[in-house]
């Protein structure tokens, strides 16, 4: 059963616009803070083989965040820790080739003895993420998207949620793979306004975003 598309009003919410490429839902996926490596205030620094990353959080279950190229891993910042309160070990990469995105997976189940993981990738941090799951459509639990910029197939049939603003020139690509994908839980969520990827974290759609994200990773984590 393929989910429909959702078109959510701007919720009444402060927040700064930016033109580049932010955060609530709860409800537990268990987990704490994360111990090895070189501490830093805003994530654990470490490597995962294919170059460094941020680690936050020691839960079960494993995140692999992939950000924007005019981002770097730390952009995650905001992000990251709400969704290591809900149970997860999340790492943010700067390699998001498919390789390095790999390596997170790879880190997390070598290092944190996670082996379930769900992939989020921001506009070109979800082109590595989709070349990596058409290569490997098993290696995902779930698969989490931001404003991707072209239609791929055979991501497989983890469940898949795509989000992306409704009026930016790449909506459509969002609504298109929600269409075509298999699997039955796939689901394009549109937002009001024209914000591209992570920049959405900086708007007054943050909240809807990352609720959105939040829920959707508490859904599925235990499936």
């Amino acid at each position: 059963m393929r989910r429909p598309v959702i078109a959510l009003a701007a919720l009444v919410l402060a927040g700064a616009f930016s033109p580049a490429c932010g955060s609530d839902g709860t409800g537990p996926i268990d987990g704490s803070e994360g111990s090895t490596g070189s501490a830093v205030p805003d994530g654990e620094r470490v490597d995962t083989g294919a170059g460094e990353a941020l680690v936050w959080g020691d839960g079960p279950y494993g995140v692999v965040l992939a950000h924007g190229a005019a981002y770097d891993a730390a952009s995650w910042e905001e992000q990251a820790p709400r969704i290591a309160d809900q149970g997860a070990t999340v790492v943010a990469v700067e390699d998001i080739s498919p390789e390095g995105i790999e390596a997170g997976v790879a880190f997390l189940a070598d290092e944190r003895g996670v082996d379930d993981v769900a992939l989020v990738g921001a506009s070109a941090g979800a082109a590595g993420t989709m070349e990596l799951v058409a290569a490997q459509p098993d290696l995902p639990d779930q698969i989490l998207l931001l404003s991707p910029n072209s239609v791929v197939e055979g991501l497989g049939p983890s469940p898949k949620l795509f989000i992306a603003s409704e009026d930016e020139p790449v909506a459509d690509v969002s609504t298109r793979m929600a269409e075509i994908s298999d699997g039955d839980d796939n689901e394009a969520l549109l937002v009001p306004g024209s914000t591209h990827a992570q920049g959405l974290f900086e708007t007054d759609q943050a909240e809807t975003v990352m609720g959105a994200i939040l829920d959707r990773l508490g859904e599925f984590a235990d499936d």
